[in-house]
């Protein structure tokens, strides 16, 4: 089945029955990354919930937060369905850090990039090996890169389908979801993190600042990609 037949088939659903949808297509192949933010959560409750064949992961780098791995817990705890997680290669990352010290990323945006692709790009290579379709949860207004997108796409670097249900989603649908449905948010989205990442690569934004504003602030807004996505400028 190719990104044309699904977006036709998809078209007018809703996230819920989209993801029914992939599940009773693809008995196997489909698989859906975390990272414990709000979208996240949102269709991690859409999957548990209808209890979907779709298997869940996290990419876990090593630097993040208390908060993160508290939500982490918290959502296991409700919903008793694993999260499969994914970790850096130990040698390329003792390399790193040996010849550059653990804050090496703060110097240039290769060496920024260099930690993302070794923390979060290779792990998720491994992840999406051998799969089908990936589902996130990405929204077309987080930022102008992702406008571009569509929400179902053929994803060449990884070679699967890639389905976004909650592409056209604003954030107040998904707080608004999040608070009927008792979904487990992390804490850091009550402090100021719209957007949440690595500790050392994340902080907190001011009222009116870019959705994006508070990850990797100390470099050039159009370079603010981790590269999971490929939407790094060429």
């Amino acid at each position: 089945m190719n990104t044309e037949k699904i977006k036709k088939a998809i078209a007018g659903k809703t996230p819920q029955e989209v993801l029914a949808y992939l599940a009773q297509q693809f008995e196997e192949g489909l698989i859906f990354s975390t990272s414990f933010g709000w979208e996240d959560q949102v269709l991690s409750d859409m999957i548990f919930s209808q209890d979907l064949n779709i298997k869940v992961f996290t990419l876990d780098t090593g630097r993040m937060f208390t908060e993160t791995y508290y939500i982490w817990s918290r959502t296991l705890e409700k919903y008793q369905k694993p999260i499969h997680a994914f970790y850096p290669n130990e040698e390329k990352l003792q390399e790193m850090i040996s010849l550059k010290g653990p804050s090496s990323f703060y110097e240039s945006v290769e060496n920024r990039k260099e930690c993302c692709g070794i923390r979060k790009v290779e792990p998720l290579k491994r992840a999406l090996k051998g799969q089908k379709v990936w589902i996130t949860g990405i929204r077309s207004d987080q930022s102008p890169n992702r406008e571009d997108m569509d929400w179902v796409e053929w994803d060449e670097a990884h070679q699967l389908i890639k389905v976004h249900p909650i592409f056209n989603w604003t954030l107040e649908n998904v707080k608004t979801y999040v608070n009927e449905n008792n979904v487990p948010f992390n804490p850091l989205h009550d402090k100021g993190f719209p957007s949440i990442g690595c500790q050392p690569c994340t902080r907190a934004v001011a009222s009116g600042e870019d959705f994006r504003a508070g990850r990797w602030w100390w470099e050039d807004a159009s370079k603010k990609e981790c590269g999971l996505h490929d939407l790094s400028p060429k």
